[in-house]
This record gives C-alpha cells, sequence and structure tokens, in this order.
C-alpha cells in the first residue's frame, strides 16, 4: 500500500477539494466554447490536487452524468482518455488517483440528488475548495448550496473557468463581492501557511483500478 492519505481519515483542517466536470468526452451543446478555457486551467488545477494530495486533503471529483444512470466514473475517464484532442489532455492531467474520492451528479451542483453531503460529513470537511467548469454554472450552483449548508466555499480564480474570460470575472466580483465568498486570484494562497505534512508523501499517480 503506499504512504499517502489514509482513507477516510478526517480531512486536515477541515478542507477538501471538488473538481467539478473536468472528465468529459465534450459531446455536449456550447463545449467548443468552453474547452478552451477549461484546457487553459487544468494545469492549475492539477497543481492545485497535487498541492492537496501532498497535505492529506481528499480530493473528490463530481461529473454530470449526463442523464445516464447506470453510468460509471472509470468508464467516464476511459472514455475521455479513449478521444483525441485537448479533452484527453485535460483527462491525464487530471487522471485520479487511488486515494482520490468520485460523485456523480445529475444536475449543476454538486449537492443536489448525490452521496456529496455525507461524504463530506464522513470526513469532516468546512472548508470546500471548487475548482472546474463552468464557473458561473456548476461551480455558481454548488457555491449556493455548499453556503445553504453552512460550508465555506472557496473558488480560486486560475483554478475555474467560463465560456469566456469576461463571463469568469463577473463571476468573480459577484462572489468577492456580494456573495463574499474567499476568491483568491490563485489557488496557491490557500496554502501559504500550510507546508506539505513531512509525515505523509503523495501517493503514486495511477489510474483507477477496475477490480
Amino acid at each position: 500500500m503506499s504512504k499517502g492519505r489514509e482513507a477516510d481519515a478526517p480531512a486536515p483542517d477541515g478542507l477538501a477539494l471538488v473538481i467539478i466536470d473536468m472528465i468529459s468526452g465534450w459531446d455536449f451543446p456550447d463545449a467548443e466554447h468552453l474547452l478552451p478555457h477549461a484546457q487553459r486551467v487544468a494545469t492549475e488545477i492539477a497543481a492545485l490536487a497535487q498541492a492537496c494530495r501532498d497535505r492529506g486533503v481528499p480530493v473528490i471529483y463530481a461529473n454530470d452524468n449526463r442523464g445516464r444512470w447506470r453510468s460509471d466514473f472509470r468508464a467516464l475517464v476511459d472514455a475521455a482518455l479513449a478521444q483525441d484532442g485537448p479533452g484527453a489532455e485535460i483527462t491525464r492531467l487530471m487522471r485520479p488517483h487511488a486515494h482520490d474520492y468520485f460523485v456523480l451528479k445529475p444536475k449543476h451542483s454538486i449537492f443536489h440528488g448525490t452521496p456529496m453531503p455525507f461524504l463530506l460529513q464522513h470526513l469532516k470537511v468546512q472548508r470546500l475548495v471548487l475548482a472546474g467548469v463552468s464557473s458561473d454554472q456548476c461551480v455558481l450552483m454548488s457555491v449556493s448550496d455548499a453556503r445553504m449548508r453552512e460550508l465555506d466555499p472557496i473558488v480560486p480564480a486560475d483554478c475555474s473557468a467560463s465560456q469566456g474570460e469576461a463571463r469568469h470575472q463577473v463571476l468573480l466580483q459577484q462572489l468577492r463581492e456580494t456573495w463574499k465568498v474567499e476568491a483568491p486570484d490563485t489557488w496557491r494562497e490557500i496554502f501559504q501557511n500550510a507546508p506539505p505534512s513531512p509525515t505523509r508523501a503523495p501517493p503514486p499517480r495511477q489510474e483507477p483500478s477496475n477490480d
């Protein structure tokens, strides 16, 4: 067994990362406008995810089931990797590790109709870093639901995107000024005073097991 985050251990400092809708076939309406912006932030999201793993912070993937009620997350990863182009490149960067979690969602919010509330409660999460696409739809709906559950959402500006930069900037302004949500310019601000734990090595990069 690899050294890394103990399975189902409480989240350090009550912090968890949720990556929203970055594993995708990009075959939905308007995907051609969103994909270039998702590709632009993918490297930063992957770096954020690894920083979380290095600190024992749980990483959770939340993806649309696209109305396919027999959906399987591992099959979704495999299908995204099998396609050509930027979508496969994003998935290679985003590829889940063995200790990561995943939730399939039927609607925009990561909470609606999913076990996410129970998972976060089980992990004793209070602060929730939200990354992914699109920032003014699924991320925003998840911020709203997190607030209603008295959780503290954090939306790093460099780890989410919308169908255009102008739309993304409007969303960030709304989060900061109206919602009073923490939306730092870079995810690195979250960990400025929290270096990696010296007692935990990051788990090896690997695909989810089919076992």
